[in-house]
C-alpha cells in the first residue's frame, strides 16, 4: 500500500526560528511596563459629581421596583399571566417579583368581577400593605362591575372598597393595555413629593444644656 504523502509547506527549523524571532521582538519591546489607565483620576471634579433632590431619587427607586400582590379574583387574571410571559415581558419594568405576601408588595392590580362576601378580604389585603402603595382597577369589572354590575351581589368598581390609581378598560383589556397603565402609573409615581420625616435636633438653651 503506497501513501501520497503531500511536501511540507513550512520545514520545523524555519517554523522554530521564525517563532524565535517573534518571542526575540515581543521581549525587546516588553522591557518597560505598561501604564496603568489612571487618566480618569485627573479628571474634573464636576464630572463626577450628580445634583438631584430626594424626591427624584425615592420616586426613581419606587416606579423601577414595583411589586404586585396576588389579588385576581376573576377572569382578567389570565390576561396578567400572559404579560408576565416572554412575549410582553413585564420584567421590562421591574415589576417580575409577584409578591403572595401583600406585605412585601407595594402595587394591587385588582383582575375580575368582586362580590360582596369577596370584599372584605380584598380591603384586609390592602390594608396590610406597607406604605407607599398603588391600586390598578384592571378590566370592565374592576372599574363599574362590567355586565354583573346590576347583580345585587356584585361591588360596583373596586373603588368602593380601594383608593384606585389608574384604570385599564376593556372585556378583558389586552397585555398591551395593562403594560400602558402600568406606563401610566410610574409616571405618576415620578411626580410625587414625598415628606422625609428627620430627627428633631434640640439646640442647647443659653446657659444651660439641651434635653
Amino acid at each position: 500500500m503506497e501513501m501520497n504523502l503531500k511536501p511540507r509547506i513550512y520545514e520545523p527549523d524555519e517554523l522554530d526560528r521564525h517563532e524565535a524571532e517573534s518571542i526575540a521582538a515581543l521581549k525587546a519591546k516588553s522591557q518597560l511596563p505598561i501604564p496603568d489607565p489612571d487618566d480618569w483620576l485627573d479628571e474634573e471634579i464636576k464630572r463626577n459629581v450628580l445634583l438631584t433632590t430626594a424626591d427624584a431619587v425615592l420616586n426613581w427607586a419606587r416606579r423601577s421596583s414595583l411589586w404586585p400582590v396576588i389579588c385576581f379574583p376573576a377572569c382578567c387574571a389570565f390576561e396578567f399571566i400572559a404579560a408576565e410571559g416572554p412575549r410582553f415581558d413585564i420584567s421590562r419594568f421591574g415589576m417580575e417579583i409577584l409578591r403572595a405576601s401583600p406585605r412585601q408588595a407595594d402595587l394591587m392590580i385588582t383582575a375580575g368581577t368582586l362580590t360582596w362576601k369577596m370584599a372584605p378580604v380584598v380591603r384586609r389585603v390592602y390594608e396590610q400593605m406597607p406604605e407607599p402603595k398603588w391600586v390598578i382597577a384592571m378590566g370592565a369589572c374592576a372599574i363599574s362591575g362590567g355586565i354583573f354590575r346590576s347583580s345585587y351581589a356584585v361591588v360596583p368598581g373596586y373603588n368602593r372598597i380601594v383608593p384606585v390609581d389608574v384604570y385599564v378598560p376593556g372585556c378583558p383589556p389586552r397585555p398591551e393595555a395593562l403594560i400602558h397603565g402600568i406606563r401610566l402609573l410610574q409616571k405618576k409615581i415620578a411626580r410625587q413629593k414625598n415628606r422625609i420625616q428627620l430627627p428633631e435636633i434640640r439646640l442647647p438653651k443659653p446657659g444651660g444644656k439641651s434635653r
